[in-house]
């Protein structure tokens, strides 16, 4: 049986699986909300970004608004972690009940100390573990002082000019013999035994057949977009897409996916049995470059229309929005994109450059400025200050002057 839905219901239906379909609920978040978003979600893609907040915190206030991101910073670090960073859609925080499930894709695909000499790569391991084992949470440069380990280092090596010891270290991590305790202020990972860092021992031993793993993490993919495709679906964990598509058919089978054909969509696509089609989207939120709705840029532009790139890493001439280009969703379209940056030194919200979309509807430019608001109320910014930069500025501008 194959469900024939148009765009729209598409779109309302991703949505709604997301978090994003409805207005905010009025009352303070508390924890139990925010663990309710990371059950929709299932992961938060990490970033060392800080122009405007870290990455992580964004999707929570996209859904939730002015929340308490020490909530967050209490599920992954402290015992027994709600949240345990690992690589999944790049580096996030995932639920621990995932590890295993994550742990045979990793194995396969890491290649981080790949090339070292094997006597040297040997010997790391052994004395890095050894010393994790009877140590604190010890970050990279503090596991090569305590081994007082010195090397020339390369300048022209793959892995960012990585040490030794550090691509040890992250091949290690991505075995899932040691994970992260979480995070020094200048976002480096304290490294320590998954065994002390997951909530309980047997889940750091444990690794689960690749078979059932894909099945269980593309389950978890189509409840968190609620409608996609193979692609889309293995893009979510980053798994192989042809074992990704195999799980699909199995579990199409079973009555957990059921095929849909979108509008004039030319790839199969899939509705998870818990998907559900509001009548209406009312949500509206300003969405991290690295938001789940976000990341997968193709299923965006599918869904919305909405061609996004990010251009950290584009030369500034080059830029066509600007440096940290957030969308904003009104409703069920993408609305406008804004470049924010948050000025801590002077207590302002900068936006540095905003433009509306075509076809954006009326009230895009006050609703904007009343999220913009939020945003900054809840960063612990004074003002929101607005740069004649793009064809929303000046009815932002006066939007923000009527607040």
């Amino acid at each position: 049986m194959t469900v024939h839905l148009t765009l729209s219901q598409a779109r309302r239906a991703a949505l709604l699986a997301q978090g994003l379909a409805k207005t905010r609920p009025t009352a303070p978040p508390t924890a139990r909300a925010v663990g309710r978003i990371l059950d929709k979600l299932q992961l938060l893609q990490i970033d060392s970004v800080n122009v405007l907040v870290r990455s992580h915190y964004l999707p929570v206030f996209s859904r939730l608004g002015a929340y308490d991101p020490a909530v967050l910073d209490r599920f992954a670090a402290r015992h027994p972690r709600r949240l345990t960073e690992y690589w999944a859609h790049e580096a996030s925080f995932i639920d621990p009940a995932l590890f295993p499930h994550l742990r045979p894709w990793q194995r396969r695909t890491w290649s981080g100390a790949s090339g070292m000499d094997p006597v040297l790569r040997s010997s790391l391991e052994e004395r890095i573990l050894t010393l994790l084992a009877s140590s604190r949470a010890l970050t990279a440069g503090q596991v090569q002082e305590r081994l007082g380990h010195s090397e020339q280092r390369s300048t022209d090596h793959w892995g960012w000019n990585w040490s030794a010891v550090k691509r040890v270290l992250e091949d290690l991590f991505a075995r899932g013999e040691i994970s992260s305790a979480g995070r020094t202020s200048s976002f480096e990972r304290r490294y320590a035994p998954s065994a002390r860092v997951l909530p309980t021992s047997d889940l750091a031993a444990q690794e689960a057949d690749p078979r059932e793993a894909i099945l269980v993490l593309t389950e978890r993919a189509a409840a968190a977009l609620g409608i996609g495709t193979v692609r889309s679906f293995a893009d979510y964990f980053r798994t192989p897409v042809r074992d990704t598509a195999e799980a699909v058919r199995i579990l199409e089978g079973r009555g957990v996916l059921t095929s849909a054909q979108v509008g004039s969509w030319n790839r199969p696509a899939y509705l998870h049995r818990d998907a559900t089609i509001p009548r209406r989207a009312a949500g509206r939120a300003l969405l991290s470059p690295f938001d789940s709705l976000v990341f997968d840029r193709p299923r965006l532009e599918e869904l919305f229309g909405f061609h996004y790139r990010l251009e950290i890493y584009t030369p500034a001439a080059a830029r066509r929005y600007g440096y940290y280009v957030l969308p904003f969703l009104l409703g069920e379209t993408m609305a406008a994109r804004v470049d924010l940056k948050a000025d801590r030194t002077t207590g302002r919200l900068l936006v540095r450059g905003s433009y509306a979309e075509p076809g954006a509807p009326a009230g895009t430019a006050d609703e904007l400025a009343a999220e913009l608001g939020t945003m900054a109320g809840w960063l612990g910014l004074q003002q929101v200050v607005v740069e004649p930069v793009g064809d929303l500025a000046a009815p932002l501008s006066a939007a923000l002057g009527r607040r």
